[in-house]
């Protein structure tokens, strides 16, 4: 059990009875269900049965329609049920991410939000961590060397 702010506890559960509950369950099932090789399989199936069928329908406007709209509606819902998705998991990631951050002895506890940092910011916290590395590189490269010069020398 996770406490809550209201000092009593939330479970998984805990929205279960409403509607934003109800949709992230079947949004996660039904993301699970079509990211499978069976619901890939069912979609190959159905456009081979609809290439099949188009002689029988002489390729007519009506039989392109079929599958122009039923691919759209599909896509059109996947859209949100697969966004609630991905918006859970990367918050999830996230929370994880700032605990580790903020467990970390020495760890810089500016990074924890992240996300809500400017465009600018985060170009010079990648640059930041991108000169960080080279000192890192220069540093072992020179500790190669001093361990073996020779190795070194033979090499180059």
């Amino acid at each position: 059990m996770i406490p809550t702010q209201r000092g009593g506890e939330a479970s998984k559960g805990h929205d279960a009875t409403t509607l934003r509950g109800f949709f992230r369950r079947f949004a996660a099932t039904v993301a699970t269900a079509v990211g499978s090789a069976w619901a890939f399989l069912v979609a190959a199936l159905a456009i081979v049965v609809w290439a099949v069928l188009g002689p029988h329908y002489h390729y007519s406007d009506t039989w392109q329609l079929i599958i122009n709209t039923g691919t759209t509606i599909v896509t059109f819902l996947m859209v949100f049920l697969i966004q609630n998705s991905q918006n859970r998991d990367a918050r999830a990631i996230h929370l994880k991410l700032d605990e580790l951050i903020r467990a970390v002895n020495g760890a810089r506890n500016k990074l924890v939000d992240l996300e809500d940092l400017s465009d600018e910011e985060l170009d010079r916290l990648q640059h930041q961590f991108k000169r960080l590395q080279e000192r890192e590189m220069r540093k072992t490269k020179a500790k190669k060397h001093e361990e073996h010069p020779e190795a070194e020398a033979a090499h180059t």
